[in-house]
């Protein structure tokens, strides 16, 4: 069913008689909450009193004309739709009311079918305003705040930077090795400046095909090159009033990081194939994992620009100087894989997490991150074990050796193969499962289905399985 269309509260302003009569009448037939004011300074008595949805005020009224009621609509209610009508046409006049931002321009005798259509372009546009501030405000609560994990002195340290240089406009240079989380500290910092209701916008630098980079960041005019079908905006556009964040900025080509330094110098961007340059306020934070003054050593990337993008540096640890936060981080990716569970539960057995804490993590965070969600696919109920991490790091191995296809059988003398430890048909059957598990990554479902049993079944194994390895002695 069509929810039902809400009226828009519009405000006419004209100093004519007969216009105010006609909008008084044909406004609420049309479906609109009307107020009709004289002129320029009764419009503005009414919009300190209420706000509107949209405002029609004539360009020439006497005491205050319409441009002045524009800007008293600006201050009060900046989310209002203002639409000048005027019997002055002129090129002047309208190239005013567009840089007073107004949304529409009507000359006298503007007819009612013209008022009605402008009216509906407005509705339209509110309702779609409207369904994305909605959309933005579950994707914030689905996300929810950025939360750095962890009590280590290390990240306190990281944690007080970010406070610092949060509401300051200073350009920010995170380094740290891969998987460290530099994007979350990007995150935190823009969520904690004055832009934080603007758009952070993530760039991997290092991801952008070298002959796409420049359209990718400032946007393209149609037929600019083959395959620009329309104009379409950058990066730096659709981050306006925000930030952007251009993580592996060591991966830049060269010649682009002369255009990032124009524009992180003046401002201004220029669309590829466009002489006309545009105005972009974006705070720029960049991060990388490579050392940009050896690669400014070597030629590969500009001093200049290493200076003026490196106005605050913050240096996240990594995993191996904050071992103390592993287990924080254990209890975080389990419960973000696994809501459901009571807060206070057991996530993880205490020989689990000495695994986890004696390893030296060259992925980092990245890399515990997936270890977890390993661990979590073998793990029917909590908490984790030793049993449910990944080979490497002394989880279930398999129970016997199978000889390659490729080598061939020796015959044995029977008191030989009778000396020798049998082989059961329930180690082969355990052997067969952990093969499966291992050729589809975990997937159950998948191992099942090649095994040719049904998943209850491969369970069950499971459980037989992690049953023998608990009783099995030290």
């Amino acid at each position: 069913m069509k929810p039902p269309v809400r009226p828009l509260r519009v405000l006419f302003a004209d100093d004519e008689a007969s216009l105010q009569e006609l909008m008084r009448i044909e406004l609420p037939r049309l479906g609109h909450e009307a107020t009709i004011c004289p002129d320029g300074r009764t419009a503005i008595a009414a919009l300190d009193r209420t706000s509107y949805d949209c405002v029609i005020c004539d360009l020439d009224m006497p005491g205050a004309g319409g441009l002045d009621v524009i800007a008293r609509v600006r201050e009060t209610s900046p989310d209002t739709e203002t639409v000048i009508v005027t019997g002055k046409s002129s090129v002047e006049s309208a190239i005013t009311a567009v840089r007073h931002g107004v949304f529409d321009y009507l000359t006298k005798p503007c007819k009612l079918a013209e008022i009605k259509a402008v009216l509906e372009r407005v509705r339209k546009k509110r309702e779609l305003t409207s369904r994305l501030r909605a959309l933005e405000q579950r994707v914030r609560r689905a996300e929810g705040a950025t939360h750095l994990v962890g009590g280590s002195v290390a990240l306190e340290q990281v944690r007080r930077l970010i406070g610092r240089v949060a509401g300051s406009e200073a350009a920010v240079l995170i380094r740290g090795e891969t998987g460290t989380g530099k994007e979350l500290v990007a995150r935190a910092i823009h969520e904690g400046s004055p832009r934080a209701a603007g758009p952070l916008v993530a760039v991997n630098c290092g991801a952008l095909p070298e002959h796409l980079v420049e359209s990718e960041l400032f946007g393209h005019r149609k037929g600019a090159f083959t395959g620009a079908d329309e104009h379409r905006a950058g990066l730096f556009e659709v981050a306006d009033g925000g930030t952007i964040f251009l993580d592996e900025i060591g991966e830049l080509p060269k010649p682009l990081q002369s255009r990032l330094l124009r524009v992180l110098e003046s401002g201004e961007i220029r669309r590829v194939g466009d002489n006309q340059p545009i105005m972009v306020d974006v705070r720029v934070v960049c991060a990388t994992h490579r050392s940009l003054e050896a690669m400014v050593a070597a030629g590969e990337f500009r001093e200049d620009l290493l200076f003026r993008i490196n106005t605050f540096e913050i240096t996240v640890p990594p995993l191996r100087e904050r071992r103390e936060d592993i287990p924080e981080l254990v209890w975080h990716f389990v419960r973000q894989s696994r809501p459901q569970g009571p807060p206070e539960a057991v996530v993880a057995e205490p020989a689990f997490l000495d695994v986890l804490t004696a390893h030296q993590w060259p992925g980092n965070i990245r890399e515990l991150a997936n270890v977890v969600e390993h661990s979590l696919v073998l793990c029917d109920s909590l908490p984790l074990t030793v049993a449910h991490l990944p080979a490497r790091l002394g989880g279930i191995k398999p129970a016997v050796e199978i000889r390659p296809a490729s080598a061939p059988a020796v015959a044995q003398p029977l008191s030989s193969a009778a000396s020798a430890k049998p082989v059961t048909l329930r180690e082969l059957e355990m052997q067969a499962i952990l093969e499966s598990l291992e050729r589809h990554h975990g997937n159950k479902p998948r191992a099942a289905d090649e095994l040719g049993i049904s998943l209850k079944t491969l369970y069950n194994k499971l459980h037989q399985l992690q049953d023998t390895a608990t009783e099995r002695p030290a």
